[in-house]
């Protein structure tokens, strides 16, 4: 006993002598927090200066930007938890049924997320200042909050949009404090800083995971699996701060325990900003239903995920001025989010044993008895194997399991597609994902064909449902079905290089299936498509097969084996044929056989062009084709040499967008041969418009009927009360409608759809069909709707409208999305299509 008291001794006084060696963020930095914006370089060099002097830090690598900057996180806790840091890891795993045996240690895990977005500035400062509290073991009151906890921060989530501000803004802002917002420190350009490299917003990515970032953070909490998970963020700066309890809707999965802790977590911290006089407003605005949020994300693994907002964001920088005439100083700023994670730390500290059993609780009583309506799912093994593998991919990202279906006959369901109940049968080609398992919630939530609406009035998207983004045929049972067997992917043969065949043959049904199109065209290999079904040598393939023939290829030094290679690179098996004669459908030397000519692609950005949907486009050419993209400033299209550009896309833009002059040089180079591709609000380009097919209204009479209805509707509104507002305000809107869309097969947008597609609608826009163009993605009527919310005063309309189309203009054409069809970059079905509308339309 007293060796080991000795011993304790002398590892506490060796820690104290190393913390005396530590500096304080204002001697290490050089100024006092709050005075500038700390570069991310020097915020690391700080969290490493205060490890190495601290034993009871650790600092984790977990990845790396786009910008080849570090992610890290600082793990600390006491002495004792340090040296057994390892069992309790997986103590949670145990704990939710991810591994096998019983906890040891009673040690709950409290992580801390800041700066998910750049400017939201005051998060990576106030984790600087809590960092050295929480880890000094000199403060009485973090050592004993840390006895029973682990607490893992992540200073900076998003550290490449965090420079992009805090370099602007330190070269931009005044030495004496400007608090004026007018200034042009108060004034962020295009595309600030609130997104990641590829202007992502990495707060809406953590269950799909589509951007590195979030892909090297989940990697991580899937590894700690934590108790508690709060995600600092920023406001507007005439907000004063938000703290839990959330607001309605409240996921229904939601436990009484994460309801109750949100309170617990409220109550506290409002007892240190009512003695600091603070201001600060709880339940509204911030709703946990959408579940790839830093805080609803961890709910539905288990933990307390909240959201903290202090007032203020990019435009507010060193302080400014806000609605009352009061500067909200950075300082101030960091005093706010400084106190809600010290908070956080007490109260996890205070409720540390309710907090594990409730953990245990939530995953023992859902994996046993699931609380949602549908009990299993069932993806179609065959309905698309591109997507199902892709779907699969995100399966296992998020640790969800699934198995084989077996072979099963007389299975009711609720079957995606046609949005009713109907019957079918499985086969050991299928899936099935039971709510039976660890992932029980997570499971159910991206499944779910019908969210559960307790308030219309959102944050954010309202249907996010996976068999709809990834367009894969599927059944939602309200029964249970295990699986029968463990899923083993269907084996890919590699294809070997042989006697040149007259064609190779690949199937088009996905992104990895344009991304092997994109790397054949940058190799310059010729690739062709028919027009028309075909049959050769007793096999059939759809329009829109890629070709690879031998004829136009004759000068590709080692043709066979770039192909081939090429092809086992993406796991594309190919067909071939030895004959150019067709037993059905058109001879390969037919007019029908298109040559798919590599274009020159430009997407169009800056300021009045949606930032987000520009960098969906971005990401989607550099990462999943891997081709060539320029990007051009929406201000200066009056000024390009368009002729340089095959396809020009435009992503959503906001009021004007283009000069006459350049409206005018775009439609030019329309008629000259140029293809347009414009998504979402770019439509309002041509809409309405002289010249342009694409129309509000079908009619005169149709538009006047539509103008009476709306004018009764603005009267009775009027009359309306004051506080319904805000609700009347939504009921013109959409929050992520999901609508079945027919695809016209025969048209080179509808290739590899099997005749259907489903687009997330978040906007209003509704235009007629085409009378001078092809309507190939149509809604039907208003039975097409599926899931999600839509305003009363629109989801009416919706029936017989254009979703997809395209209209010639001289020797161009234009090809419009009414809505985004990438949308995050996680809407996988709408990456073909909009592939279909680069590579295929026009050729």
């Amino acid at each position: 006993m007293k060796k080991q008291l000795l011993l304790t001794l002398i590892l506490f006084t060796t820690t104290i002598c190393s913390w005396a060696q530590i500096q304080t963020p204002e001697q290490f930095l050089g100024y006092k927090p709050g005075d500038r914006f700390t570069p991310h370089h020097r915020m690391v060099d700080y969290f490493e200066h205060v490890a190495a002097n601290n034993p009871n830090v650790k600092l984790i690598q977990y990845g790396e930007t786009n910008e080849k900057r570090p992610l890290i996180i600082a793990i600390f806790s006491s002495s004792e938890n340090m040296a057994r840091l390892e069992e309790i890891r997986t103590d949670n795993l145990k704990r939710a049924g991810l591994m096998d045996g019983s906890p040891v240690h009673s040690i709950p895990v409290n992580w801390m997320s800041f700066n998910v977005h750049g400017n939201e500035s005051v998060g990576m400062e106030a984790a600087i200042s809590a960092f050295y509290t929480l880890a000094n073991p000199a403060n009485a009151k973090s050592q004993e909050w840390l006895k029973n906890q682990v607490i893992i921060m992540d200073p900076a989530i998003n550290p490449d949009g965090r420079d992009r501000y805090s370099n602007w803004y330190n070269q931009k802002m005044n030495t004496t404090l400007q608090p004026d917002l007018q200034s042009m420190e108060h004034s962020e350009p295009w595309p600030g800083g609130r997104a990641n490299h590829y202007l992502f917003d990495l707060n809406r990515d953590w269950a799909w995971q589509v951007q590195v970032e979030s892909q090297a953070r989940l990697k991580m909490y899937q590894q700690w699996m934590p108790q508690l998970h709060l995600d600092f963020h920023e406001q507007g700066i005439n907000n004063p701060f938000y703290m839990a309890p959330a607001a309605e809707p409240l996921h229904e999965q939601l436990s009484p325990f994460q309801h109750e802790f949100q309170d617990i977590f409220g109550k506290n911290t409002a007892k240190y900003f009512d003695d600091m006089g603070r201001f600060y407003f709880t339940k509204e605005r911030f709703d946990l239903l959408y579940p790839s949020y830093g805080d609803s994300y961890p709910m539905f693994n288990g933990a307390i995920g909240m959201t903290i907002e202090q007032g203020g964001g990019g435009q507010a920088g060193r302080g400014g001025f806000n609605s009352v005439g009061d500067t909200v100083t950075l300082s101030y700023r960091i005093e706010g989010h400084y106190t809600a994670a010290l908070s956080a730390a007490e109260v996890t500290s205070q409720n540390a044993e309710k907090l594990l059993s409730e953990f245990t609780k939530f995953y023992k009583d859902n994996s046993s008895s699931p609380k949602g309506k549908y009990k299993s799912f069932v993806i179609k093994g065959e309905s698309n194997p591109a997507q199902v593998a892709k779907l699969l991919e995100l399966l296992d990202k998020n640790g969800i399991r699934y198995g084989k279906a077996g072979t099963k006959s007389g299975l009711k369901g609720y079957e995606y597609q046609s949005g009713k109940s109907n019957s079918f049968s499985t086969s050991d080609q299928d899936i099935v994902i039971s709510a039976y398992q660890p992932k029980s919630v997570l499971a159910q939530v991206f499944f779910e064909p019908n969210p559960q609406l307790n308030d219309s009035i959102t944050y954010d998207i309202t249907s996010w449902s996976m068999p709809y983004a990834y367009n894969v045929e599927a059944f939602a049972l309200e029964t249970r079905m295990d699986p029968a067997g463990a899923y083993e992917k269907p084996a890919f043969t590699t294809n070997v290089a042989g006697k040149t065949p007259v064609a190779y043959i690949a199937g088009w049904h996905g992104t990895r299936d344009a991304a092997f199109l994109a790397a054949l065209l940058n190799q310059g290999i010729r690739v062709k498509y028919p027009e028309y079904a075909f049959k050769t040598e007793g096999k059939s393939f759809p329009a829109g097969t890629l070709l690879i023939t031998k004829g136009g290829n004759e000068y590709v030094a080692d043709f066979d084996k770039k192909v081939t290679e090429t092809a086992n690179k993406f796991g594309i098996t190919l067909a071939t044929t030895m004959t150019g004669y067709m037993e059905e459908g058109k001879d390969f030397g037919s007019p029908n056989i298109r040559v798919i000519q590599a274009p020159k692609v430009a997407l169009v950005g800056g300021q009045g062009t949606n930032s987000l949907g520009f960098g969906e486009v971005w990401h989607f050419f550099e990462k999943d084709l891997n081709y060539p993209l320029s990007t051009l400033e929406l201000e200066n299209m009056g000024r390009y040499d368009l002729s340089k550009y095959d396809v020009i896309i435009m992503p959503s833009t906001r009021g004007g967008g283009l000069s006459k002059a350049a409206q005018d040089k775009i439609v030019d180079w329309v008629r000259a041969g140029g293809k347009m591709i414009a998504i979402d609000n770019a439509l309002n380009l041509f809409a309405n418009k002289e010249g342009f097919a694409l129309k509000t209204f079908d009619t005169d009479e149709e538009k006047k009927e539509a103008e009476k209805v709306e004018k009764s509707i603005a009267k009775e509104e009027r009359l309306a009360p004051y506080i319904e507002g805000e609700r009347l305000a939504i009921s013109g809107g959409a929050a992520g409608a999901i609508y079945k869309v027919d695809m016209d097969q025969t048209h080179p947008l509808g290739y590899g759809t099997g005749g259907k597609f489903y687009t997330l609608k978040n906007n209003s826009s509704k235009y007629a069909y085409l009378t001078d163009g092809v309507n190939a993605g149509k809604i039907i009527s208003n039975d097409s709707y599926r899931t999600g919310y839509i305003g009363y005063k629109i989801k009416s309309t919706m029936g017989a409208s254009l979703a997809i189309g395209a209209e010639n203009l001289g020797r161009g054409e234009i090809v419009y999305f009414v809505d985004n069809p990438i949308f995050r970059g996680f809407w996988e079905s709408g990456k073909l299509i909009l592939s279909n509308a680069i590579f295929m339309v026009g050729q």
